[in-house]
């Protein structure tokens, strides 16, 4: 029975990391993801994917190489926060392309670009989580 306690408990942990993962990316943005998404916006729907698909990268991660909760959700962190800089260094290193501006024009290649950043990112920073 504790078995199943310890699973359903790391499940919404888990879901509760990713939405605020999620939450976190959302605020980093100049525009509103869900409004650029209600418009059909696909090269935001595909930063956007990617954003989800790096941050469930490092929380799968961090869940499987971890059997306690608090040093997944650590580790989580650190990956996440590793995340986040790999997205403004990608900002530095393109100083003639605004990233927010091209994606709410719906221009697909910067949302194709930037979905693989994070996915790379992702597959990257999680050969380093413990």
């Amino acid at each position: 029975m504790m078995v199943v306690v310890n699973i359903a408990i790391s499940v919404v942990c888990i879901i509760l990391l990713q939405l605020l993962g999620m939450l976190i990316f959302s605020w980093m943005t100049r525009f509103n993801d869900m409004e650029e998404l209600k418009k059909g916006n696909v090269a935001v729907g595909l930063a956007f994917g990617g954003k989800f698909m790096g941050t469930a990268i490092i929380l799968g991660i961090s869940a499987y190489t971890n059997s306690s909760i608090w040093h997944m959700i650590i580790w989580f962190a650190v990956g996440y926060v590793c995340l986040i800089i790999a997205y403004w260094v990608f900002e530095l290193a393109t100083p003639g392309i605004r990233i927010s501006e091209h994606l709410q024009k719906g221009n697909i290649a910067i949302g194709v670009l930037l979905a693989m950043v994070f996915i790379g990112t992702a597959f990257a920073i999680s050969s380093l989580i413990i």
